[in-house]
């Protein structure tokens, strides 16, 4: 398993957690979200932006 594996793992983990805490809170809090389907996951998405960090750009 290479890097970026590894940080696409723990950022999956920790998205299982979070995000349905963070869900719950805008529940309660009344902020309007949009719900628009995504075809990649906010994992997927973290891990680009990370790797794209990790490049130096």
């Amino acid at each position: 398993m290479n890097n970026l594996d590894a940080v696409f793992v723990d950022i999956d983990d920790s998205y299982q957690t979070f995000l349905p805490a963070w869900k719950k809170h805008l529940i309660f809090s009344g902020m309007k979200q949009r719900n628009k389907p995504s075809h990649l996951s906010v994992s997927k998405v973290m891990t680009i932006v990370i790797a794209f960090y990790q490049l130096g750009y």
